[in-house]
């Protein structure tokens, strides 16, 4: 890899996502290859280290039951998931944000918080939380810009400087923001083919924000660089959504009504 190697546009990576969407997802063209050189040698200087003892969380709605007797009456009680449980499956991994149908990764959120807001629990739910910790230093990319921003634009092309940043901050975007539930539709593609690029240079996974908590989320590419401390049970007292400034509308029958 050319460490001098420039990314060739501001937008550059909505022409690599458009590429390995709907044209080619395993066999690239020269411009894919060269957004892909390009990403990598700048994630050199956008590394996030998690030393061993940080905590980390992990979270699963449900839990499991404990056999109990009181008074000679038998009851199950919720307990949290076991140790095992909360740890990726090496053998039926879903399809995720880092990686694809098969491969499993470790996806885990700097707080507990953000864990639980992201497996999307319903009002009342039980959700079993793991408290983490690395087993090892994690070098991660940090792929956590531009999740407060909605778009870039410029009429010309700006300076490499500039240019780079840019291309982060979309980068940001796409490993932060909702994705559509159509199945038809490749919207983790680009992320994945990106952090499987990371994995091959040896980086251990990456950082990105969370666009349901108020921290940030990890992805480890080995499902056995975190070890489980502890696994809490906790119950979802509140869900709340928040609705933005109207984007569109329209009119079907003029008429006032009371709020």
């Amino acid at each position: 890899m050319a460490a001098t190697a420039k990314f060739i546009s501001w937008n550059a990576f909505w022409a690599f996502s458009q590429a390995v969407r709907y044209r080619s997802r395993f066999v690239h063209d020269r411009n894919v290859n060269g957004f892909l050189r390009a990403a990598t040698a700048s994630a050199a200087g956008r590394v996030v280290m998690i030393e061993t003892g940080k905590a980390l969380w992990r979270a699963q709605v449900g839990h499991d039951l404990d056999p109990r007797e009181q008074d000679g009456v038998e009851y199950d009680e919720p307990v949290p998931f076991s140790a095992e449980r909360m740890r990726p499956l090496s053998y039926a991994a879903q399809e995720g944000r880092v990686n694809p149908r098969g491969i499993p990764c470790f996806y885990a959120a700097t707080n507990k918080e953000t864990a639980v807001s992201e497996v999307r629990p319903w009002l009342g739910a039980l959700v079993s939380v793991a408290q983490l910790t690395p087993k090892k230093p994690l070098r991660l990319v940090n792929c956590s810009e531009g999740h407060e921003s909605k778009f870039d634009l410029y009429l010309e092309e700006p300076d490499p400087e500039i240019r780079e940043q840019a291309v982060w901050r979309a980068i940001g975007r796409a490993f932060s923001e909702p994705v559509s539930p159509d199945p038809g539709v490749a919207e983790y593609a680009p992320t994945q083919v990106l952090a499987e690029h990371f994995k091959r240079r040896g980086y251990d996974g990456v950082f990105y924000k969370s666009n349901l908590g108020s921290g940030y989320n990890i992805a480890a590419f080995e499902i056995d660089s975190l070890e489980v401390i502890d696994v809490r049970l906790y119950p979802v007292r509140a869900v709340r959504y928040e609705i933005g400034d109207i984007q569109n509308s329209y009119v079907v029958k003029r008429r006032k009504l009371e709020a």
